[in-house]
């Protein structure tokens, strides 16, 4: 890429982070060495990425980069998928599951380098009611614990990982559980489960990978429902998965399809992408937009 071109460059600057004005200068320096004048663009907020995003969409560059976790890449991905413009990903999150499952690097220096490299791949995502992702999607436990979680941070100020533990905990005593319909290939099955997992392709279950993805290319979506449905065997069931030894005939059902429709017995439900949570009508119709994604991926060696 010449030197004239510019490319946008979305951080999520997270509320008060101190040295987010540093990171951005180390960042414009690494991309003006590689080559690439980046404007630098700070949000503070979910909406404020949201908006960055779609503005500099607006403006059709060849490329936007987007700065934090897997929300903010969602949020970016999300705005990108189908326009032809490719994802540059700088993870700077907590866990970085799309980063990670791409091979991409956690090191500054080499995600800015690879971004510089420039090797474009196309991905699939995922989609429910016309809301994109690109890890995954859940109904039930999980989304009630993150809807739990952010309101104990805003109304008692507690830490992300402090309220996930209580949101949890609070969750799981009154363990709700979710009567669905499923209806993959013109075939409906019926489950009461506390956990529907839709995964954006095919996630390792069983092992010490479990979480795992070892292609984004391969154009389905992957159903998990949850078969033990009470709180002891739940706790035996998280155990099983933290050491590998889950067992997919007795703890959960699995299924892959292209597009499939959830039905549930109240007229909305909570539904998580990427981490976030909003309500959402039923039915939930899922289905995969195969390679629709551009993203820069590091170059196979060998």
């Amino acid at each position: 890429m010449p030197l004239s071109s510019t490319i946008p460059v979305i951080i999520n600057a997270g509320a008060g982070n101190p040295h987010v004005q540093n990171r951005s200068q180390t960042l414009a320096a690494l991309f003006l060495a590689g080559g690439i004048n980046a404007d630098i663009r700070l949000a503070r907020t979910g909406a404020e990425i949201d908006t960055l995003v779609r503005a500099a969409v607006a403006e059709r560059p060849r490329m936007l980069v987007a700065a934090g976790g897997d929300g903010t890449i969602s949020t970016a991905a999300a705005a990108l998928a189908g326009t032809g413009i490719t994802l540059g990903v700088l993870p700077f999150g907590t866990l970085n599951h799309f980063a990670k499952d791409l091979g991409i690097p956690l090191d500054l220096d080499e995600s800015v380098q690879n971004i510089i490299e420039n090797n474009v791949i196309a991905v699939d995502v995922g989609e429910v009611n016309g809301r994109v992702f690109i890890n995954n999607s859940s109904l039930g436990l999980y989304p009630d614990i993150v809807r739990d979680r952010e309101r104990q941070q805003t109304r008692l100020g507690r830490g992300k990982w402090r309220s996930f533990l209580w949101a949890s905990l609070a969750v799981l005593r009154r363990f709700p559980f979710l009567t669905v319909r499923i209806e993959v290939d013109g075939t409906k099955r019926s489950y009461v489960t506390p956990l529907v997992f839709i995964g954006n392709n095919e996630y390792k279950m069983e092992g010490f990978e479990i979480g795992v993805r070892e292609s984004l290319e391969g154009g389905v979506l992957s159903i998990y429902i949850v078969k033990r449905p009470g709180r002891s065997a739940l706790v035996r069931l998280s155990l099983a998965a933290l050491f590998g030894r889950l067992q997919q005939a007795r703890d959960f059902e699995a299924l892959t399809a292209t597009e499939f429709v959830i039905e549930t017995r109240h007229h909305r439900t909570l539904v998580a992408t990427d981490g976030e949570v909003q309500q959402m009508k039923s039915p939930l119709h899922y289905r995969a937009r195969p390679r629709s994604l551009r993203v820069i991926v590091p170059r196979v060696v060998g």
